[in-house]
């Protein structure tokens, strides 16, 4: 069935070792022989070659790897690496570029061909500033908690309220006077400490003190709309239910319910952009099990309804 999926089939992707993949028969020389002009996307952690070809692991221990968790965090603290599967949520950007190129290559040859493309590798790209501060500066960047290297004041302040904060980074001299004049500090604004970016970098503790003192009464979203409305870059820190209920997320459709089969009613995100001759459609919730065996085995693979029964009483499609 798998055989004749790939015939029908213009791109296949996989993150099993090569080993693996030659002897259960869908290795890329195999898949060729079925369809000369496949396009064979391989994306494993760390590549299909060397010495880490092998190792089977997440997207939370890619970023382990490559440096990406030893950099979040606070400095008198162990690493807390970022949010989630970190490399997982870049590489299928690199995956997608490189699967146009092939297919822009097979529009022009009538070839197909097999990428390797390593998770961590990709990720690497967005490591670029601190790897080149080591490699021309010999600086080695270590935790920072939410500091920037070129801003301040950049963090999370604690607002009113059980684990609420609001994130604010100021980037220029024109938004941190917006932020002394929302604090009705004007008189920060000529304060040695903190009148330029440098001053203000050097003086971050003094900042972030400050201005928690400043934040930690008041409502979280109404500071935010003060800051924004004097030009100060802030948002409110969500929990998943205010999110929900965010007025832009209401606005734009994102979430989207349909009905289900099995549960009743289920939610389910909407499309992330918005075209204008052929806008996205969601018409169905996510399938269950063996939904479409009946469209892809008669339809798609074009069986016989003898060998549709087969299969069936094989036992392979439970």
């Amino acid at each position: 069935i798998i055989l004749d999926l790939v015939r029908w089939a213009d791109v296949v992707t996989e993150s099993f070792s090569p080993k693996a993949m030659q002897a259960w028969g869908f290795d890329y020389a195999s898949l060729r022989k079925v369809k000369p002009n496949i396009i064979m996307l391989s994306t494993c952690l760390m590549g299909q070659t060397g010495p880490m070809a092998k190792f089977a692991g997440f997207g939370n221990l890619a970023a382990a790897i490559v440096g990406f968790t030893n950099l979040a965090g606070w400095p008198d603290r162990p690493p807390a690496g970022p949010f989630g599967a970190y490399t997982d949520y870049i590489a299928p950007w690199f995956n997608a570029a490189a699967i146009l190129a092939a297919l822009e290559y097979r529009d022009r040859t009538g070839q197909g061909q097999l990428i390797d493309l390593s998770q961590g590798e990709a990720s690497l790209h967005f490591l670029a500033p601190a790897l080149l501060d080591t490699w021309e500066n010999q600086r080695k960047q270590e935790r920072n908690a939410n500091h920037d290297l070129n801003y301040a004041p950049h963090g999370v302040y604690p607002t009113t309220g059980t684990d609420c904060w609001i994130a604010i980074a100021v980037t220029t001299d024109d938004q941190w006077r917006g932020l002394c004049g929302v604090m009705k500090r004007t008189e920060l604004e000529t304060d040695a400490r903190f009148s330029t970016t440098a001053a203000r970098l050097a003086h971050q503790q003094e900042l972030d003190d400050l201005l928690a003192a400043w934040t930690q009464n008041q409502d979280k979203f109404a500071l935010e709309a003060a800051l924004q409305a004097g030009g100060v870059p802030a948002t409110a820190v969500r929990t998943m239910k205010e999110l929900a209920a965010d007025p832009q997320i209401v606005h734009r459709q994102h979430f989207v319910e349909l009905d289900h089969p099995k549960f009743g009613k289920t939610t389910v995100e909407g499309s992330r952009f918005r075209l204008s001759r052929t806008p996205a459609r969601i018409e169905g919730a996510a399938p269950t099990m063996g939904r479409d065996n009946q469209y892809v085995l008669e339809t798609l693979l074009g069986y016989s309804e003898e060998r549709i029964t087969e299969i069936v009483a094989s036992g392979v499609l439970e």
